[in-house]
């Protein structure tokens, strides 16, 4: 069967994955990477993509996937994979917010008050945070 996305990896490419495998070198993910774009290389072994599957105890798209990235988005990209562009956790406080919590933290503390949270750092200023009102909160933080 032909294949949409045919490997070719250069001499440079090969010996980066090869040594990637040899010293174990990165992330167990970039290992298999390495490990699978060195066996579907049509210059090199050529191996299909069940056999790479079989060897490397992977599905077979995720074979077809890597294929795919390293002809359309490159060696570099195949080989480390795709960096986030969003944090998976969004931050609970802007800069401002997390300077003013900082200066309290490291200032005096108010009368009879020994610890603060983020929450007294969001009514600090009348509503910065998600809550519009004073009231403290009793139970688990879920807005």
């Amino acid at each position: 069967m032909n294949k949409k996305y045919v490997v070719r990896l250069t001499e440079e490419e090969r010996g980066v994955c090869a040594e990637v495998v040899k010293k174990l070198k990165g992330t167990s993910q970039k290992v298999r990477r390495a490990q699978i774009l060195l066996q579907a290389d049509a210059d090199g072994p050529a191996w299909i993509d069940a056999k790479i599957c079989e060897a490397y105890y992977c599905r077979v798209e995720t074979v077809e996937q890597l294929r795919k990235r390293f002809v359309t988005q490159g060696f570099e990209v195949a080989l480390h994979g795709q960096p986030r562009t969003t944090s998976p956790t969004p931050k609970w406080l802007d800069g401002e917010q997390e300077a003013k919590l900082i200066a309290m933290r490291l200032g005096k503390a108010a009368g009879g008050v020994r610890t603060l949270d983020v929450a007294l750092a969001r009514r600090s200023d009348g509503g910065v945070g998600d809550r519009g009102d004073d009231q403290p909160r009793d139970g688990p933080a879920d807005a």
